[in-house]
Parts: structure tokens; C-alpha cells; sequence
């Protein structure tokens, strides 16, 4: 399949370049010495990824410890309240620790034992990242440090929980809003003082080359699975797919899939209270292109070029910038990228809930609507969603917020 000059059938030899860059997007801009760490990483990752070893453990792994592959449920009763189209989802929610994010997070932290690093460090949103780091540092038996805003560790009181519980050292951060992207200016400080023993596991497909390629990489399971589970459950492949984007590694992972197929591609960003700068995270929708967090990408600025404040219900979305391969599939029209807001999110949330006994995560929730309302446009034919994550994160916040509807 070819779109605007891009050859998807051999996109993934070409991009990123040898320089991490996805056309404008992407790169490494970082100081001379962290350049050194990673270039350290990559070297090691790209040495790494072709290793009949660490293939197999990483194979075993995701078999044996984390329960994939994940299946793909069929979401009948969703799907006739709205008419003919045919609504299904990836399971990611039945995934080990409840989400995607242990995909790359056990790759990670396998990376770092192969480098010999002592310490591995992360930040986290709605703490699903957290989670799947903490899991997998206690399982690889390495100590593990946590950065989460202090606002998202009040709304997401279950998973900090869970992260001690594993072991983990979860560090509050008080700084500017309190959310995700000041745990990830948190975290890039302290890997920046211990960078020679420690690596700083990054939690979507954003930083410095090679992050992008690498948590794209390892999240890639998600649409190679469910492109082979679709076709023989249905024996086609679906008119369309859907994922929510933040950073935007689930979507990462589960378009790598479908890129060379005749599918459309549907990127869900949260549009929160609305349009006014402040009151959302729609960076593609909204922003402009920026470097934040050691990459060039599109972002949400404030009138002084800084990242902007921004807002979800979502704490796993509430970001300002987006991977940079999704500024790239926005820019070349391969991904069309849309937005649902936080009230549409929470029905969508109940109506899973109630319809087919599949708590989403908030998050994930933004899918389940954006496929609904997609649904109702396309009259006949069939979806796929991302599930990316379960919701019992967020039932004490939602219900505190908006009751039980």
C-alpha cells in the first residue's frame, strides 16, 4: 500500500531513520552526555532485537507470565444498539497487570539486564506504566523508582497501591500541574544523575531516539496478534480500527499491524472539557510542531512556546506532545486522528460496562466511544478497538466524580 509516497510495505525498513527521525519528527535532542546513554541503549538494542536469546525469552515471557496472546471479543450487544456495523475489541485488558503497558516494559527492563544497569526508572499517568514497571522490575529482581504527579496519584489510588506492593519506590511530584508530563521532567532529571547504572524505561512512544522505535517495537505484538486473530475469527480483515492516543503506544503497537493493509486507521485523542487551550490534550488536533522530552513532534504550546497546561479525565492521556511517528502517520494522512471528550468518554465507559460486563479503562474509554459514533457514520462493515487497559483504576474516581449512571 502506497499513501502520499510512503510505501507501507516496506515502511518499517525506513522509518525511523538511522537518526531516530520518522520525515521532520523524531531525533534526539538531548544533552552530550545523556546523547552517550542513548546511543548506549540503541547499540544495545539494536544488538539486542536480533538475538535468538532474547527473542525466545521475550516469547516465553509474554506466554507464560503475562497471558498472551490476548483474544478479541466480539462486542455483540454494543454493536446492535447501534445498528449493522460490527463492533470488536482487542483484549489488552487481560493482559498481565491489566493493560499494554507491560508489553515493552518487560522488553525494557530485559534490555537493562543485558546492559547490566542496577536501577531502572519511570514515570507514570493513570499508573498502568507504573504497574507494568514495577512488575517487571520485581520480576527480573531489580529496584525500581516511580514518578507519578501528586494529581495522579489522588485519582488513581489503586495502582499506586499496587506499585508498592510490588516494591516499587513511587516519588510524588509536585511541580507546575502535578500530572504526566512533570513526572516525566522528574524522571529525565534524575536518569540524567545516574544514567551509568540505571535506565530510564520511558512509558509511550516519545523521548529520544531509540524510544519511539523501541516501545513501538515491542508493542507491535498487539496488532500482529490481533491482525491474525480478526482474519480467522472473520476471514477478512475489519473495515476499520480505532485507538486512543496519548503518547500513544497502544495505538503505536496496534497500528503497526494494519499500516500495509486497506484499513482505516482512526487515532482517538481527549478532547476533555472542551476546545479552549487548558481544558484539553489533543496535541495533533491542536498543536504545532515542538521539541519537549528530547524529541521533535507536534504539541500543545502556551504564548511562550512552552509546553501548554493541558486537561483529561484520562490521566494516561493528559500529555502535550504525541510520539513522533504519529505526527508522521497524521502528517502523510495514513492515521486520521479525531477526539472524544470527557463526557463522552464516562457514557461510553458505563455502556461497556453495563452492554457486554467489560469494565474499560478511562482511557480506553475513548475508543469504545469514538468506534461507537464511528459506527453510526459507516452504516455497515466492521470495527476493532484497542482495549487497551481495564478500568478498576478508575471506578473510586469516576464514581466520586459523575456517581453511577
Amino acid at each position: 500500500m502506497t499513501q502520499n509516497g510512503i510505501d507501507f510495505e516496506t515502511y518499517f525498513k525506513h522509518y525511523p531513520d538511522e537518526n531516530g527521525y520518522f520525515g521532520k519528527y523524531g531525533g534526539s535532542y538531548v544533552t552530550p552526555e545523556l546523547q552517550k546513554a542513548m546511543e548506549e541503549i540503541r547499540d544495545a538494542y539494536f544488538t539486542i532485537c536480533k538475538s535468538r536469546r532474547f527473542i525466545s525469552e521475550l516469547r516465553r515471557i509474554r506466554k507464560e507470565f503475562q497471558g498472551r496472546p490476548t483474544p478479541i471479543s466480539h462486542l455483540e450487544r454494543l454493536s446492535a444498539s447501534i445498528g449493522n456495523v460490527q463492533i470488536y475489541a482487542k483484549r489488552e485488558d487481560l493482559n498481565h497487570t491489566g493493560a499494554h503497558k507491560l508489553n515493552h516494559c518487560m522488553g525494557e527492563v530485559l534490555l537493562a539486564k543485558y546492559m547490566g544497569k542496577k536501577k531502572v526508572i519511570a514515570e507514570t499517568g493513570a499508573g498502568q506504566h507504573g504497574v507494568a514497571m514495577a512488575t517487571a522490575a520485581a520480576y527480573f529482581g531489580l529496584p525500581c523508582d516511580i514518578y507519578m504527579g501528586a494529581v495522579d496519584i489522588e485519582k488513581q489510588a489503586p495502582n499506586v497501591a499496587r506499585m508498592k506492593i510490588l516494591g516499587a519506590n513511587v516519588i510524588p511530584v509536585t511541580e507546575g500541574l502535578a500530572t504526566l508530563k512533570e513526572a516525566v521532567d522528574a524522571a529525565f532529571r534524575a536518569y540524567a544523575q545516574d544514567y551509568k547504572d540505571s535506565i530510564y524505561c520511558i512509558g509511550s512512544v516519545v523521548g529520544p531516539h531509540p524510544f519511539p522505535l523501541m516501545v513501538r517495537d515491542f508493542q507491535s505484538v498487539i496488532g500482529i496478534e490481533a491482525r491474525a486473530q480478526f482474519t480467522e475469527m472473520t476471514g477478512e480483515l475489519p473495515d476499520a480500527i480505532v485507538a486512543c492516543v496519548g503518547g500513544g503506544s497502544n495505538a503505536a503497537g496496534f497500528f503497526a499491524g494494519f499500516l500495509n493493509d486497506p484499513v482505516a486507521i482512526h487515532g482517538v485523542e481527549p478532547l476533555g472539557r472542551g476546545k479552549q487551550p487548558g481544558d484539553h490534550a489533543a496535541s495533533l488536533q491542536y498543536g504545532e510542531e515542538g521539541i519537549m522530552h528530547g524529541f521533535n513532534s507536534i504539541m500543545l504550546k502556551d504564548e511562550t512556546g512552552a509546553p501548554a497546561p493541558v486537561y483529561s479525565v484520562a490521566s494516561g492521556l493528559d500529555y502535550p506532545s504525541s510520539g513522533p511517528e504519529h505526527a508522521f502517520l497524521h502528517d502523510v494522512g495514513r492515521v486520521q486522528y479525531g477526539t472524544v471528550g470527557d463526557d463522552a468518554a464516562v457514557d461510553a465507559f458505563f455502556k461497556l460496562a453495563r452492554m457486554e460486563g467489560i469494565i474499560p479503562a478511562i482511557e480506553s474509554a475513548h475508543a469504545v466511544a469514538y468506534a461507537m459514533e464511528l459506527a453510526k457514520e459507516m452504516g455497515r462493515g466492521s470495527i476493532l478497538l484497542n482495549l487497551s487497559g481495564r478500568g478498576d483504576k478508575d471506578m473510586d474516581y469516576i464514581i466520586g466524580k459523575y456517581g453511577i449512571r
